[in-house]
């Protein structure tokens, strides 16, 4: 059942126009009462056209990740709450290729989101995926000194755990590596044994 203040704030949340270099309006996968979030870096073009976080060749990686775990896509989109730091896109970095990275003013702004859902949610676990987003959550922006560890954050008054996972772009060559693999296994297993995820999926 979603809250009357949960409802109100993804009226907000979609009506927001607040940054003028972003494309189209604002992507999230809201599931109201979630014990687990998912934070992401932010929704790239193939969200946008379909509406829903990790729509596209990341997502099938990503999900990928935690069925073999017994949890599928569908059910993972029923049951957690999937965010990102800033969730408009972000647009094309001509320069570089790939998706801009989000300016600061940019995560700022959409800070306030991200804050709301953690006040109403009050998430026992958080997964951050990505630099960007372990940056955000836990100010620790190496790949390495993140992945395969429990850390436990505080935000907005609420405390919880985060477990940080590289991101499943196929552009990133961080898992090429068999220790970062092995890192990403002791991340997942973290996730999948932890109360709020066992909560999550015993449903």
């Amino acid at each position: 059942m979603v809250s009357d203040d949960f409802a109100r704030h993804l009226e907000t949340l979609y009506a927001c126009r607040a940054c003028p270099n972003v494309i189209g309006r604002p992507v999230t996968g809201a599931v109201a009462n979630a014990r687990v979030m998912l934070v992401g870096q932010a929704p790239g073009p193939h969200e946008l056209e379909h509406g829903k976080p990790f729509a596209y060749t990341a997502g099938r990686r990503l999900f990928t990740w935690f069925a073999r775990h017994g949890v599928d896509e569908e059910m993972f989109r029923r049951r957690v709450h999937i965010c990102a730091v800033i969730r408009c896109f972000p647009g094309r970095d001509e320069k570089a290729g790939g998706d801009r990275v989000p300016s600061p003013e940019e995560i700022a702004r959409c800070a306030e989101h991200l804050d709301a859902e953690i006040a109403m949610l009050s998430p026992k676990l958080v997964i951050a995926v990505g630099t960007l987003a372990s940056s955000v959550l836990l100010g620790i922006s190496q790949l390495k000194d993140a992945v395969g560890r429990l850390h436990r954050a505080k935000r907005n008054g609420k405390r919880f755990d985060v477990v940080v996972l590289p991101h499943p772009s196929g552009r990133s060559t961080w898992l090429n590596k068999p220790e970062n693999a092995a890192l990403l296994d002791q991340s997942l297993a973290l996730i999948t044994t932890h109360a709020a995820w066992r909560k999550t999926f015993s449903r």
